[in-house]
């Protein structure tokens, strides 16, 4: 064990692992009761299954898409790739300049939809169960829109990267 440092404190120890825990990198988009645009940058999307087809992501009940999202029915979920770097630092931002470009329109059940992503999938939220200041989203798939192939965007040690070469 001496090729490891230990730390013994959960809150840093969760975080030093997870900076060096590379994740895929999606945008989540829906409305708010006034039927305006909200969305923010996961890193916690994933996959649950194909049968039936389900995925999850996590969102602090604190931020600032966590009330409409709680109360939507329906949900873009958006792969990131090389060539939407920005967009994920723009939805990471302020939420009064989130939307503000021109990039997006407003797709199946209305959810708006950044067209230049890898792909989307608009899913309707299942259940939402909340855990401490969080909450993790379960989302029944509903359909998805393939974009242009491009490599992935990841997260990783506190910035975005692009997947290096296919070790298989």
């Amino acid at each position: 064990m001496n090729n490891f440092i230990e730390e013994h404190d959960p809150t840093e120890a969760l975080k030093r692992v997870f900076r060096r825990h590379a994740s895929g990198v999606s945008v989540i988009t829906t409305n708010d009761a006034d039927g305006n645009p909200v969305g923010f940058t996961a890193t916690s999307m994933t996959s649950l299954g194909a049968t039936p087809p389900l995925l999850s992501f996590n969102v602090a009940r604190g931020s600032s898409s966590f009330a409409s999202l709680s109360r939507c029915d329906y949900v873009a979920v958006h792969t990131l790739g090389e060539r939407n770097v920005e967009l994920a630092k723009r939805m990471a931002g302020p939420s009064t300049e989130r939307f503000i470009a021109d990039d997006w329109e407003r797709g199946p059940f209305d959810v708006p939809i950044f067209t230049d992503t890898s792909a989307v999938i608009i899913g309707k939220i299942r259940e939402i169960h909340n855990v401490e200041a969080n909450a993790v989203v379960i989302v029944d798939v509903v359909e998805s829109l393939l974009g242009l192939e491009q490599r992935g965007l990841i997260y990783h040690e506190r910035g975005y990267a692009l997947p290096g070469d296919r070790l298989n």
